[in-house]
Parts: structure tokens; sequence; C-alpha cells
């Protein structure tokens, strides 16, 4: 394996920081202050990434993408994690379950979704099932030609950016040795279909501006040529999306960390008390170490799964591992720059407090930490049958 950037890399990777900073930045303080990216802002954005060849960068060239291999793709996420969530994410990254598309399905979602006309949204998530996936109430039942979807999913991000829904839903159920397991199915269904309601939902401490949504669906019928690959086979569409979204985590968080080690390392190499500056004092210089290891060996984590993705190679257990070392590392190095910083640290004069924040949401969502340890102790186990 070999992280070292080849030039072509190189050129992608500063094209992406040189439009963060230039495009991305100037914009933070307005979204943390007012919470809000505006429709105008979003639209601005969207034409210039666009221009600039990086937008929908994980999708195929052959469709339209930027073709981009998943280490790359990494270190583009890397790159973006720099500054908000808000801004970076209008950049859009489609979901790569749309590869999933058939038929007509190509021409009205795919293919829009990477030119930059259609944005979606994926739903998954309801109030009384999380992490339980299988424990989903939010059901679809086949009508003729429709389906009839009733229920409700909440923590749906960009809902309120997006014009349509990747929705998991429960189309059956079959019994199992440990009694019955629900079967789920997926669907793309249009916000503007009859019985579907998008409200706002829960007001979050991290990624102000980038903000999630309730979905109601009031037996809203959707065509059964919504269906998004087979019928009882959502798993299957999902487990492409859910590997390649918890790397995107690991490497934003990178991003995140690499910025916040930089705001501490220049404190501490510049800040003078007791007569010299604090990097010489260990208490502080010792952080510094102690950040910087944990940083590499996430970023070795992630690449690493990034690599094994584009040998066919990745395991859940590699996702899971490159998610949880990057997510925790940087709640530790956010965490430690604050406390190098002292009390200025907490001050949104800096980016330190936010980037503080928007950690916390990242052991959480994509599968919690306690998730990640799950997929990883399973994978070491079950070769031994326990």
């Amino acid at each position: 394996m070999d992280f070292g950037l080849t030039d072509e890399q190189e050129m992608i990777v500063d094209t992406v920081r040189a439009f963060v900073a230039r495009e991305l930045v100037p914009h933070e303080n307005q979204v943390e202050a007012t919470g809000v990216v505006a429709p105008e802002l979003v639209a601005e954005i969207t034409q210039k990434a666009l221009a600039a060849g990086i937008y929908a960068a994980n999708m195929p060239a052959e469709l339209g993408g930027g073709g981009l291999d998943n280490l790359t793709m990494a270190m583009v996420d890397r790159a973006f994690g720099f500054t908000q969530y808000a801004l970076h994410y209008i950049v859009a990254r489609p979901s790569n379950i749309l590869q999933a598309c058939q038929g007509a399905q190509v021409d009205d979602y795919l293919l829009p979704t990477i030119s930059g006309e259609r944005v979606d949204c994926l739903a998954m998530s309801e109030p009384d099932a999380g992490s339980d996936v299988r424990g989903m109430s939010c059901k679809a039942t086949r009508d003729g030609d429709h389906y009839v979807i009733k229920g409700t999913k909440h923590f749906i991000s960009h809902a309120d950016l997006a014009d349509y829904v990747i929705l998991f839903v429960a189309t059956g159920e079959e019994e199992t040795a440990r009694g019955p397991k629900k079967l789920i199915s997926s669907f793309l269904v249009d916000f503007d279909t009859p019985g579907v309601e998008v409200v706002p939902g829960y007001n979050c401490v991290s990624n102000r501006g980038y903000h999630n949504m309730i979905i109601n669906f009031d037996n809203a019928r959707v065509p059964a040529s919504k269906l998004l690959g087979e019928e009882h086979r959502g798993f299957d569409v999902a487990n492409e999306w859910l590997g390649a979204t918890r790397l995107q985590v690991a490497a934003i968080s990178l991003g995140r960390a690499d910025r916040a080690l930089s705001v501490a390392t220049e404190w501490a190499a510049t800040r003078e008390q007791f007569g010299q500056k604090i990097g010489k004092f260990q208490g502080v210089s010792f952080k510094l170490a102690d950040m910087t290891t944990k940083l590499t060996e996430a970023e070795m984590m992630t690449y690493r799964a990034a690599w094994k993705m584009d040998q066919n190679t990745m395991t859940d257990g590699d996702a899971a591992m490159a998610k949880l070392s990057a997510t925790e590392m940087l709640q530790f190095v956010s965490d430690e720059a604050i406390q190098i910083l002292g009390g200025m640290g907490l001050m949104d004069e800096l980016p330190l407090e936010r980037i503080w924040r928007d950690a916390r949401v990242d052991r959480i969502w994509d599968g919690t930490s306690e998730i990640q340890r799950h997929i990883i102790s399973r994978e070491i186990l079950r070769p031994l049958g326990a």
C-alpha cells in the first residue's frame, strides 16, 4: 500500500483545498451566526463546484461524475473537512446507492443528481428505530402497481435541500431462528408525492446550517417502478452505501483534526507565558505529540480501508475501524487543542469550539462507536464460531 499522492492526486486535492479556502471558508461565520445556508448561496456554490469539476466527484466518469477512486476520494473529503459540513456538503457527493438505479430511474434520478439538477437525501432512522434498523415500523404495502407507504422517519440530513428521498422501509417479514425479522426495501420517493410531508427536525449542537428533518408518510402511493433494487433486498443496496459513507465520515474527521492541530500548533509556537513560548513546556508539547500520533494512526486506518475498497477487499470491519479510529481521534484532538489555548479555545473568534461541537455527532451518525465495535468484534469472532 502506497499512500503517497501521485501528481494527478496532488492536483485534485490542491484544487479542492483552493476551492474550500476561496469559496467556502469566507461564509463560515455567517452560517455559524444564522444557522442557515441561504438558498442563493447554495445555488452559487453548486454552480462554482460544477464549473471547477469537483461536483459529484465520487460518481463514475461515464455517468458525468468525477470518477475518483476511493483512496483519492478520501483525500478529497479530508480537504473538504477543513470547513463546515453545511458548506462543503453542497459540493454534492450523491449517495452511491443511486448506482442501483435501473431503466427510467437512471434518467429521472441518477443522472440529474450527478449533474446538480436534483438533490437526494436518505431516510433510514426512525423515532423508535435508530441503530436497530430491523426495528423500523415505517412500512410499504403492495397495492396493485403501487406501494402504499405509512410511517415516520427522523434525523434525515439535508432533506430541506433535497427534492426526493432514498427511503428504506419494511415490506414484509420472515421467520428466523431468532424469531420474526423484517424485510427491508428501498424506494425513490419524490417530495411532491401526495401524502409525503417534510417538516423541521430538532435543533442540533453539531453542524449548524446542516439541518435534520422529519418526513411523514401518510398512505403515500408510490409507483412500483420507484422500487430501488429488488423487493425485500434493501440491505443489499444499503451495504453498498454504508461502507463508503463511513469512510467519508472518517476522512472528514481527518480534515477537521488537521485544522484543529494547526491552530493549536501555531498558538503553542507563538504564545508566551512565564518568559517563554508555551510549546517549550512539556505539558503542551506532549499534547501536540499525542495529537499528531493519533491523527497519523487514524489517517493510516482510513487510507488503508479506502485502498482496500478500491481492491474490492474491504470488509465491514475495515470501514468500521476507520470510522471508529478517526471520529474518536477527532474528539481527542479538538479537546486537547482547546486545552492548549485555554479559555480562548472556547471563543467563537477561532474555529476550535465549532470543531469540538461538530465532532460530537460523528461518533453517533452512520453507526455509533458502539455499533462499529460490534461490527469489528463480530468479524473477529465469527470465524471461530462465536
